[in-house]
């Protein structure tokens, strides 16, 4: 028998999936990263982002990277007060500085107030909560961002996620399985 509170609990999530299909339709859709514009871009290194949970993620692949001969790299837009220093800590390879956001393009994503919209994002904060990760109000903070797998000479890119909300993190496996036909194709 049905109770009440699976009754709830799918009539909430169907609101919340609805919700989150209404706020797609005023986001920017996302334009496939272009190879020759990535590779023109100055970067500038720094001291130390992206979301410190996806940082930590991304930084329990380093050994398996580095096992594969494939480095790891955080490209961030901004760097305010300390920030970056702090971003640091949670991550374990070399961080570049994009001034010209070309990372984040070639169309810039935003999300403005549909984020208090999203249930993936309430989520995403609560678990980062969870997990210890804080936040700031520095920065302009709205910009969504991504992960890329580029491969040396003219491999290009291999992987590209585009984060559809905030917390929207890359499937790991994706990453690995990427590096591994890197590693393959440069074997041969």
């Amino acid at each position: 028998m049905v109770t009440v509170t699976t009754v709830l609990k799918a009539v909430s999530l169907f609101v919340a999936e609805f919700i989150s299909s209404i706020t797609d339709w005023f986001q920017t859709k996302p334009a496939w990263a272009n190879l020759e514009v990535l590779e023109e871009t100055e970067l500038k290194t720094t001291g130390g982002g992206k979301s410190e949970t996806e940082a930590a993620e991304l930084s329990s692949l380093k050994s398996q990277l580095q096992d594969l001969e494939v480095p790891l790299f955080a490209v961030v837009k901004e760097n305010i007060g300390k920030e970056l220093d702090g971003f640091k800590k949670y991550f374990s390879g070399k961080v570049y500085l994009d001034q010209k956001r070309n990372f984040y393009g070639p169309q810039e994503r935003w999300m403005f107030l549909s984020m208090f919209l999203r249930i993936g994002v309430w989520r995403s904060l609560w678990r980062a909560y969870r997990r210890g990760f804080g936040g700031n109000l520095r920065g302009e903070g709205l910009v969504l961002g991504g992960v890329f797998v580029i491969g040396p000479g003219d491999q290009g890119i291999l992987l590209e996620h585009r984060e559809k909300e905030f917390g929207d993190k890359v499937n790991t496996l994706a990453v690995l399985r990427m590096a591994r036909k890197m590693h393959d194709d440069m074997a041969r």
